[in-house]
């Protein structure tokens, strides 16, 4: 039973954009306090991306700083990623995250339950 299904991967060349999706199932979206954006390199341990709190609070990680947003629309239960002025270093698997409303640290992997099964994006010069 597929809980978070993301989209929105591809391949893009450096300075472009891409914004990913996320949608969430009713089990998830009905009880969550960290919802976030995840990402692995090959050979590269996987590395908090961007956070959101149910409060509305973002994290963002310091190389995504100021080139990446976090939103979440409730409406639809979906959470997006906008990822602007694109670097071949954001080539990743790309995935989101979901807690089950425990209040924790959004930084930690460990405080996530949920994740989806990953969207590839590549940026090339």
């Amino acid at each position: 039973q597929v809980r978070l299904k993301e989209s929105g991967g591809g391949s893009v060349q450096v300075g472009g954009s891409l914004r990913l999706s996320c949608e969430a199932s009713y089990v998830v979206a009905a009880n969550w306090y960290c919802m976030g954006w995840f990402r692995q390199a090959p050979g590269s341990e996987r590395e908090g991306v961007a956070h959101i709190m149910s409060d509305g609070r973002t994290i963002y990680g310091s190389s995504v700083k100021g080139r990446f947003t976090i939103s979440r629309d409730n409406a639809d239960n979906t959470l997006y990623l906008q990822m602007d002025n694109l670097k071949a270093e954001d080539t990743a698997v790309y995935y989101c995250a979901s807690d089950r409303g425990m209040i924790g640290s959004c930084l930690d992997p460990g405080q996530y339950y949920y994740w989806g099964q990953g969207t590839q994006v590549t940026v090339s010069s």
